[in-house]
């Protein structure tokens, strides 16, 4: 079956369980069947849903990331002990852990096709990994702390697992509190990874999209919080910094370059 096939597949399924969608028409251009496609995916629920589907969906997802290509550790270039810097698109890189910055819902990003890290591995990780929090946080029962982390299963990304974790939201100025909860994130996640045995983990740059942390301190906190757990614990864990945009990895160069 081909791949846009298989998209057409997955729209229909996702329209026809949901009558609420029975006047909705799906597009013919390739573009906007797959904005329509990843809009029902972030704003469907946790439900149930067909072995049927989720074939179909683990062969779409699949094709989709053959042709954005994958990213392993090996191919990154070491900047200081175990620690790497790479932009990029985090949902293509194969290392035993990504870090998502979730909110304290943990169920991922509602709002269609949006931007932030949250619905970009939701989306690409297939309707599964919504599934699993959402069974996490039933059985916790109650929003997740700012500062802890939980992990999953990746289903069809590259890395094995995803950590999630809930970073400080700042509104205002920035104040003590947040920086601890900043550097609380980074340092659950490092023991989450290590708990699992886990042997890489690549982070994206907690809180700075729409928490609104400074971009600068929070990489601060970042580089930080990272070389003293490795330091404290002699974790030999290999720590990737993802960054997205040209901003934050010239941040980054430069802190590490000071190390």
């Amino acid at each position: 079956m081909a791949d846009n096939e298989k998209r057409l597949r997955l729209i229909k399924y996702l329209l026809n369980e949901n009558p609420r969608y029975s006047e909705i028409e799906i597009p013919v251009s390739d573009e906007e069947q797959m904005r329509l496609y990843r809009s029902l995916v972030n704003i469907r629920m946790p439900e149930e849903i067909s072995e049927e589907y989720l074939k179909t969906e683990d062969e779409f997802l699949s094709s989709l990331l053959e042709e954005k290509g994958v990213v392993s550790l090996s191919d990154l270039t070491e900047v200081s002990n175990g620690i790497y810097i790479w932009q990029g698109d985090i949902t293509t890189l194969r290392v035993d852990a990504i870090v998502n910055a979730a909110n304290s819902g943990m169920l991922g990003c509602f709002v269609p096709c949006h931007a932030c890290i949250d619905n970009c591995i939701h989306t690409f990780s297939g309707v599964r990994l919504r599934m699993e929090c959402d069974r996490l946080m039933k059985k916790q029962g109650f929003e997740e702390p700012t500062g802890k982390a939980k992990i999953t299963p990746a289903y069809n990304l590259p890395c094995k697992y995803v950590i999630h974790t809930v970073g400080p939201i700042v509104t205002g100025f920035l104040t003590k509190k947040h920086e601890q909860l900043l550097s609380d994130c980074y340092r659950s996640c490092l023991e989450k990874a290590e708990e699992n045995g886990l042997e890489s983990i690549a982070f994206c740059c907690i809180s700075t999209g729409e928490f609104h942390f400074p971009n600068e301190r929070a990489a601060e906190i970042a580089v930080e919080t990272v070389m003293n757990y490795k330091k404290s614990t002699g974790s030999k864990i290999k720590v990737i910094f993802n960054v997205f945009k040209d901003k934050d990895r010239l941040i980054y160069e430069r802190i590490l370059g000071k190390n």
